[in-house]
């Protein structure tokens, strides 16, 4: 299917099917993952082979990935891109530098100081997508912010190829941002490791990164219970907010590299016309004949769609309601428009400003939320791989200000200890001034 099926003016009430995302067979991933989770839980290393070999059909002598593999990557290649990654890592590490919090420090009243302090996550475990299409641009948007907030230690996992090998690009931009430890596990296996430890890789304290189904829903079981995890990371979506002023030769290019992550990938315009609509259908099927994963975007396509809203404001509400994971504005007055996006990971504003450009080297982060969790979730940033830790410190004086407000609360709790625990202090003799 290569024609993206037009919706002319749905009424409101049909919006809500038009926001569906696209889901198949979930109760038998959630029992394959639950099922692997347990087995690397109990089975440590061995289990991991066991699955590796049950999946990939081989069976690992050691997952990780030595220093001099780590090296040599450097020597595989061009210089181009080791330049390219060299420009994207200034840009991101800038980005999320500036995103460092400062301390606080407050007298809520005379005696009475509140502090909070951000203190780095420990050790952080990043998942980074392989297979077909390894994505080291998502080393650089986790590992560069997990350092920038200081982590002491930070682990990798990533599948391996067929030989058992990594990728070098992933290989090469774990150097260049500071990894720690790489291990050459994937899939719902990798997150369960990283989730309860194994003989050879460590337990973590939080764990990032996107991933198929399988990886997002091992992420969301092992998040309920086990370990922290970044976000709810699924398969890859993009809207693009289009009038009379957009280019459908922009749109349809927007809407394929979205639909290039993957299958079960979803793409979608809303625009102001059908005349706009049907221009794109026909962008979108003249530029996928060179597209060389032309396979895996008609499959996208299938979940995908175009839908005509004449007016603007019901646009903006659209897309509000759909809460896309990436959002472009390609519509006059885009800022005046992006003062009401109340739900998005990341907007890209105005023409020139291509999904892509958050994907590799703007700055911005490209792990964010899917399936409408943007409506309650941030994509990842330094603060995610911080903890904010709170100090008060109250002297006599401050005590006995702020004493009877907390006794008369604890008492009417019926919580009389609180309330002892202040009238203790305050009735205790004040030490003798010299």
């Amino acid at each position: 299917m290569e024609t993206l099926k037009i919706y002319d003016n749905p009424p409101r009430d049909e919006w809500g099917a038009l926001c569906e995302r696209y889901t198949r067979r979930e109760e038998e991933i959630t029992e394959q993952v639950a099922a692997i989770l347990s087995e690397v839980r109990t089975g440590g290393d061995r289990a991991l082979q066991r699955i590796t070999q049950r999946i990939e059909g081989r069976t690992p002598a050691r997952f990780e990935v030595s220093a001099e593999e780590v090296r040599a990557a450097a020597g595989q290649l061009p210089a181009t891109l080791k330049e390219a990654l060299a420009t994207a890592r200034t840009n991101i590490e800038a980005f999320h530098r500036a995103q460092l919090p400062t301390g606080i420090r407050t007298e809520t009243m005379p005696g009475v100081c509140c502090l909070q302090r951000a203190v780095p996550i420990d050790r952080v475990g990043l998942y980074i997508p392989g297979g077909k299409a390894p994505l080291f641009s998502t080393v650089l948007m986790l590992a560069l912010p997990a350092r920038v907030a200081g982590c002491r230690e930070v682990i990798l996992c990533t599948p391996a190829r067929a030989d058992g090998s990594v990728s070098a690009e992933i290989l090469y931009a774990a150097g260049l941002c500071g990894v720690d430890r790489i291990f050459a596990v994937g899939g719902a296996q990798a997150i369960a490791a990283m989730a309860y430890g194994t003989e050879t890789i460590p337990r973590v304290d939080k764990i990032f990164g996107p991933g198929n189904r399988y990886v997002t829903k091992a992420k969301q079981l092992v998040g309920a219970n086990d370990v922290a995890i970044d976000l709810p990371a699924g398969p890859s979506e993009v809207l693009v907010l289009a009038d009379a002023t957009a280019s459908p030769d922009f749109a349809a290019a927007d809407l394929l590299s979205q639909a290039e992550h993957g299958g079960d990938s979803q793409a979608l315009l809303v625009c102001e016309s059908m005349e706009f609509a049907r221009a794109t259908q026909r962008a979108v099927k003249e530029q996928l004949r060179v597209r060389h994963r032309a396979a895996i975007i008609r499959e996208a396509l299938q979940q995908s769609r175009i839908i005509v809203l004449a007016d603007r404001d019901d646009r903006i509400a659209f897309s509000n309601a759909y809460a896309p994971e990436h959002l472009i504005l390609a519509m006059a007055r885009p800022w005046e428009a992006a003062e009401r996006i109340t739900a998005a990971g990341s907007v890209f504003i105005g023409q020139w400003s291509p999904e892509s450009a958050g994907d590799y080297a703007s700055g911005t982060n490209h792990t964010l939320p899917t399936s409408g969790w943007a409506r309650s979730y941030s994509g990842v940033n330094t603060d995610s791989f911080l903890r904010k830790i709170t100090f008060q410190e109250l002297t006599r004086e401050g005590l006995e200000r702020l004493g009877p407000t907390i006794e008369t609360m604890a008492l009417a709790e019926g919580l009389d200890g609180h309330a002892a625990a202040v009238g203790i202090r305050l009735n205790a003799p004040q030490p003798e001034r010299s």
